[in-house]
């Protein structure tokens, strides 16, 4: 008996690796690239129309990060699971995704056919984690930050005055700079740019 064909949306905002990642799966009889996103937000409106079974997403990309995708997948209950696929080996991005119900995180350099296994393992209701990240994961510091500070951190380390930041997220300036000392202290930091800077090396942002 013949295994079900898997249906896969792959979200990639790097147009070679999108297209190398699409042909190496082709490949497998079982699996069926059912479409291609280069964003989070094109990826989210293909998810609600195509409802793939797997989607494999990277973590960075424009309007969207994959962490983002997978929390509104989740948010709006729809039935597709997530596999993110990136450069990052970063514990705080693992951690990051889990909560977001991630169902497996691999790195690029991951051979075809792990992707593939991969794949099928998040298919069958299995996690898929790379085993080098997941040992790490349980014994890495903490990630200190709420939402709100990550956030105003991010925005701060593009650049942004606290002036800036507080009319993008309609807050005061008063509270932006409470969220940014509130981030730097946590982060035993001197400056928003050190603070920003070791949150970003830990994946926590």
């Amino acid at each position: 008996m013949s295994s079900p064909t898997i249906r896969v949306l792959i979200a990639e905002d790097q147009a070679l690796v999108l297209g190398a990642l699409s042909a190496l799966l082709k490949l497998e009889p079982d699996l069926d690239i059912v479409g291609m996103a280069r964003n989070g937000k094109e990826a989210l409106a293909m998810a609600q129309t195509l409802l793939p079974d797997i989607i494999m997403t990277d973590i960075e990309m424009p309007l969207m990060t994959g962490l983002e995708l997978a929390s509104k997948l989740q948010e709006l209950a729809l039935p597709s699971k997530v596999l993110i696929v990136t450069t990052f080996a970063r514990t705080g991005f693992l951690r990051r995704a889990l909560s977001a119900g991630v169902r497996g995180y691999l790195l690029k350099d991951a051979p075809s056919e792990t992707l593939a296994a991969a794949i099928r393992t998040v298919h069958a209701g299995g996690r898929a984690i790379a085993p080098e990240l997941a040992i790490e994961s349980w014994s890495g510091a903490q990630d200190p930050l709420n939402e709100r500070e990550r956030q105003v951190l991010r925005l701060a380390g593009e650049g942004k005055r606290s002036a800036e930041i507080a009319k993008l997220i309609h807050l005061s300036e008063g509270t932006v700079r409470n969220y940014l000392s509130e981030a730097i202290s946590k982060l035993n930091a001197n400056t928003r740019v050190e603070a920003f800077r070791l949150a970003r090396d830990a994946g926590w942002l």
